[in-house]
C-alpha cells in the first residue's frame, strides 16, 4: 500500500525543497522522486535520520563520529538548514544528505520506504492549540508516514519538554500493534543529544524520552490511523472510506 502524499504549505512548494550532500545543493525538483539515496550517499552503510535537526548539534555530530554510517536530516526552517549545511561543508560530512521542508511532505513524496535503522525527532514543535493538533508529527494519522522510513527491527527516539505532547506520543506508540515501547527515565547514556535538551536539563524541566522498536515483518498502520490511508490510497467510492474520515 502506498502511503498518502501531504499537500506542502504554500510557502514550501515542491521545486523549492532543497536537497544538500558534499557541499553541493540541488532543488528537490531537479532529482528523481523518490531520491536515489545510495547515488546521492555512495556508501553500503545504514542510514539514520532526524526530522527536524535545527541547527545539527546532533545530527552533525553523529555523522563525525561514525562515518561508517549514513545520515539523512529534514529540517524546515531555512535559516537554521543553511547553517547546519555550512557547517557540514566545512567538516567535510561526506555521509550526510540534508533536505530542507516541511517533513510529512518529504516523507511521503521525496524519500523511499525502509530505508532508515533509526529515526530521531526531538523536541519537535508540539502545536498545543487542538485546532492545530493535525499538524503534529506523530499523531495517530501521521505515525505510519514516519514508520514507513524505519527499516524492519529500527528504531524510532523521541524527546519532548511539553509534557502532553509526551504523554500523547507515548499513547500514539503503545497503542500501535508493530510497535514496542520503553521510556528512557535518566536521560541518554550520552548526555543531552540536542541545544534545547541541554537547556532544559540545565533548567530542571521534566522531559519525556521514548524508543520504540519496530516488530519484523510487515509493519501494519496504527488503528486510529488506518482509515485516513486508506482513504488516501482507495478509490473514492460513495459512502467509502473517504467519507467515513472527514
Amino acid at each position: 500500500m502506498t502511503l498518502c502524499a501531504i499537500a506542502p504549505p504554500e510557502t514550501m512548494l515542491p521545486r523549492e525543497i532543497q536537497v544538500t550532500t558534499a557541499g553541493r545543493s540541488r532543488p528537490l525538483a531537479a532529482l528523481p522522486s523518490p531520491l536515489d539515496l545510495d547515488a546521492l550517499v555512495p556508501s553500503a552503510g545504514p542510514w539514520e535520520m532526524e526530522i527536524g535537526f535545527g541547527k545539527g548539534r546532533f545530527l552533525l555530530a553523529q555523522a563525525a563520529a561514525c562515518p561508517e554510517r549514513r545520515f539523512l536530516g529534514i529540517e524546515r526552517a531555512g535559516k537554521y538548514f543553511r547553517l547546519a549545511a555550512a557547517r557540514a561543508g566545512r567538516r567535510g560530512l561526506g555521509n550526510l544528505l540534508l533536505l530542507e521542508g516541511e517533513a510529512l511532505f518529504v516523507l511521503a513524496t521525496a524519500l523511499p520506504g525502509a530505508f532508515a535503522q533509526a529515526i530521531h525527532i526531538y523536541f519537535p514543535d508540539p502545536w498545543p492549540k487542538a485546532r492545530h493538533h493535525r499538524r503534529r508529527l506523530l499523531d495517530a494519522e501521521s505515525v505510519d508516514l514516519v514508520l514507513r522510513a524505519l527499516t524492519p527491527g529500527g528504531c524510532l527516539f523521541f524527546a519532548t519538554d511539553f509534557l502532553p505532547y509526551g504523554e500523547r506520543v507515548r499513547e500514539v506508540l503503545a497503542s500501535h500493534g508493530a510497535l514496542s515501547v520503553s521510556e528512557i527515565e535518566v536521560g541518554w547514556p550520552e548526555g543531552p543529544r540536542t541545544n534545547y535538551e541541554a537547556k532544559y536539563v540545565a533548567e530542571g524541566r521534566s522531559i519525556v524520552r521514548l524508543e520504540a522498536r519496530t516488530a519484523a515483518g510487515a509493519p501494519g498502520l496504527h488503528p486510529r490511523g488506518a482509515p485516513w490511508v486508506l482513504a488516501a490510497t482507495a478509490p473514492d467510492p460513495v459512502g467509502g472510506p473517504r467519507e467515513e474520515a472527514r
